[in-house]
């Protein structure tokens, strides 16, 4: 008996919100993002980023703008006041960043925009992911997707916690090479894992000045 087609399935996980730069006046909480699929839409089928609430924003943008008259889901955190710790507050924001997440890629519309695979695949920055989208960058959105995989930058298991420094500095984990030396696409190690491949004075322009922490702003 001839078995049909495997079914497609893709989970997307926002999990391990950090407090970048803390005690700076431009700190700022970003979230990792954990994705693993079967579906043929994906150039890689285990990905892992790190990426803040004002890059979904602009991803919901964009998304909007191309998908025409299909409705893009909600991101949380539009409400100026809350009630509660921030603690709370950042909880609250990352369920609401999953269940985005969630429905955005059940979407075959939303899934045929190349700066989504971008934003959940590479650390490209935004800037970076428009330059690649518009063919403006060094890269194509395939090949960009694919150097951040092969280097294992992109490589984690789904419930692991910040990696660990072994000796000699090299990072065991979610950047380094499985039995061997860091990836090319990695930066230094550094203490926690970072936004790999982040630009922030290039995605924070003095129009747009990065936001405090400790509210619920929704730049944050």
């Amino acid at each position: 008996m001839l078995e049909g087609p495997e079914e497609e399935l893709t989970t997307v996980r926002v999990q391990d919100p950090r407090v970048q730069n803390e005690g700076s006046w431009n700190s700022y909480v970003d979230y990792k993002i954990f994705l693993h699929t079967n579906s043929k839409a994906f150039t890689a089928k285990t990905s892992c980023v790190r990426r803040r609430y004002r890059e979904f924003v602009w991803l919901r943008r964009q998304l909007q703008k191309n998908a025409g008259l299909v409705p893009v889901p909600e991101l949380p955190g539009k409400s100026a006041f809350f009630v509660g710790s921030t603690d709370e507050f950042i909880e609250k924001r990352r369920q609401g960043l999953q269940q985005f997440l969630e429905k955005v890629v059940q979407n075959v519309v939303l899934l045929s925009d190349s700066r989504l695979h971008l934003f959940l695949q590479s650390q490209l920055s935004v800037p970076e992911i428009e330059a690649c989208v518009q063919g403006r960058g060094t890269q194509t959105v395939t090949d960009a997707i694919l150097h951040y995989a092969m280097s294992n930058c992109g490589w984690a298991q789904e419930e692991e916690s910040r990696p660990a420094l072994l000796p000699g500095g090299a990072l065991r984990g979610s950047c380094a090479r499985l039995g061997g030396p860091q990836g090319p696409g990695c930066l230094e190690p550094l203490p926690h894992w970072s936004d790999f491949g982040m630009d922030e004075s290039r995605l924070d322009s003095p129009a747009e000045p990065a936001e405090p922490l400790g509210g619920p702003q929704e730049g944050q």
